[in-house]
């Protein structure tokens, strides 16, 4: 019966993904059907703005040669009618004298001949028509204004639509997820020497799988890049998968996204449980700060109650060694609040195996600091490092400078400079916890246990404040210098 039920379960949760798979494709051809209608109406109207533009540019042109003809025809006709005017005066000049001519000729006996003749000869020397050029001043051949379309007409008869850059195919087996960057490879079907530049989209998603449409989180956008492969560096991978698509573009036009892929980017992320911090340490995401009047109230009841005075310092506290009173289950971390000089505050995702990496940033002038892990039994009195449920490392600036790494109330001695931001590595099942300057990877201590519970990151303060770190992948570095059992080189045993 159990089998069957478990069975029936499986078909279940498989129709119910097929069901929404089916639900996600059809709400993507409706967009489709929405984005054709869109996109059809918008390359139409860019295509009729083309050609009034074109035409524009046809009729100005049309415009200016026209204006040509008509200023080299006006200037033509003025030329050609000054020199017919001038022409007709002429003959008209000559036929004068023509006539003169005639009459005093037939007059010859006469004794004013020779006075006439003489003036009919100085006027024929002065007469217009023999200082009259006889040639046009202009041509009536328009033929340098004549204009042959031939080769923009076979231009305008190849126009066609852009050639569109052909789709990428992003190459997954040549892709690479490590030290929070993704390296992206992809190619190109067929070899295109006008591709200009390609686009590169990603976001965030906690779904495995195809990308789905309805997604919260919106595509971040890298343009502009020039080769067929982009590393995205420095990110925070606080969900599980990232999607991701690119496409290829020449100078004028974008071709078609690729083929959605889905990588994993697997890191450890959490936050601070503010219910189990003590009531002095004031929580906020991942930032967590130190205040005196936090918790007073709630010390000066505690004292009328057990009849205490001033509490001592975290560091020399009478107090460390109390064991932790019945707990009461509250919060979401179903435990109590950490008390009396136990600045703690746990994480709240637990660590059950795998390897975890995360980093924090303290600041340099707190009076004491540490950072470590924890059972989640770590009782409510007690202080990280000081019982057999906590491993930390711890900086003290109170009194002394000291740098330790503490565990069931024993101390190491640590020689190396005390970086302000640390790293952690957490390998559950090799039972190791390493330590690291954050920023150089400089191993500063390992832990070698064997675990028997889940742990929780942990964390202490006191007259200060630090910064967590999480979303991080372990290292490259820090795998390598466990390959190399680096890990284990040091002299831990006094503290396993």
């Amino acid at each position: 019966m159990e089998d069957q039920r478990e069975a029936l379960r499986k078909i279940i949760t498989t129709l119910a993904v097929k069901n929404e798979e089916i639900q996600s494709f059809i709400y993507s051809l409706k967009q489709m059907l929405l984005n054709v209608e869109g996109n059809s109406a918008k390359v139409q109207e860019d295509l009729e703005a083309e050609f009034l533009s074109l035409f524009s540019v046809l009729e100005e042109l049309k415009e200016g040669m026209l204006m040509k003809i008509k200023q080299d025809r006006a200037s033509r006709t003025y030329e050609l009618q000054n020199q017919l005017a001038a022409c007709t005066r002429a003959l008209e000049s000559s036929e004068e004298l023509l006539e003169t001519a005639n009459q005093t000729l037939q007059a010859a006996d006469s004794k004013d001949f020779p006075q006439a003749a003489k003036q009919i000869k100085d006027g024929v020397t002065m007469a217009p028509a023999f200082r009259l050029s006889l040639k046009a001043k202009v041509s009536d051949n328009m033929s340098h204004l004549m204009v042959d379309f031939a080769q923009e007409r076979r231009m305008l008869q190849a126009l066609k639509f852009l050639p569109v850059p052909s789709t990428p195919v992003i190459d997954l087996a040549e892709s690479l997820v490590a030290d929070n960057c993704v390296t992206l490879v992809w190619r190109m079907p067929d070899e295109d020497s006008k591709i200009d530049h390609y686009v590169l989209e990603y976001r965030r998603t906690n779904f495995e799988g195809p990308p789905r449409l309805k997604e919260e989180q919106p595509w971040m956008v890298i343009e502009g890049i020039r080769q067929t492969e982009y590393t995205l560096t420095g990110l925070k991978f606080d969900m599980k998968y990232m999607n991701f698509r690119v496409k290829a573009c020449n100078k004028a036009v974008a071709g078609e996204f690729s083929e959605p892929v889905t990588l994993e980017t697997p890191a450890f992320m959490f936050r601070l449980d503010a219910s189990t911090s003590h009531q002095n340490l004031r929580v906020e995401d991942l930032a967590v700060e130190w205040d005196a009047m936090g918790g007073k109230v709630q010390d000066i009841k505690a004292r009328e109650k057990d009849g205490k005075g001033r509490t001592a310092s975290p560091v020399n506290s009478p107090a460390r060694g109390t064991p932790s009173p019945k707990r009461m289950p509250s919060g979401r971390g179903g435990r109590d609040r950490f008390t009396a000089e136990s600045y703690t505050v746990l994480g709240d995702t637990l660590i059950d195996g795998g390897e975890h990496y995360w980093e924090v940033r303290y600041e340099p002038d707190s009076k004491a600091f540490g950072v470590g892990v924890a059972y989640r039994s770590l009782g409510r009195f007690d202080q990280l490092g000081k019982t057999a449920a906590s491993w930390c490392l711890h900086v003290n600036n109170w009194l002394q400078v000291s740098f330790t790494a503490k565990h069931a109330n024993k101390a190491k001695v640590l020689e190396a400079p005390v970086p302000d931001s640390l790293g952690v590595h957490c390998d559950f099942h090799q039972g190791l916890l390493s330590f690291y300057n954050a920023r150089t990877k400089q191993l500063l201590h390992t832990f070698k246990a064997k675990f028997t519970q889940p742990l929780l990151p942990a964390f202490t303060v006191w007259c200060g404040s630090f910064q967590v770190t999480t979303g991080l992948q372990v290292p490259s570095s820090v795998r390598c210098l466990q390959k190399r059992g680096s890990a284990t080189s040091s002299s831990n045993t006094s503290l396993t």
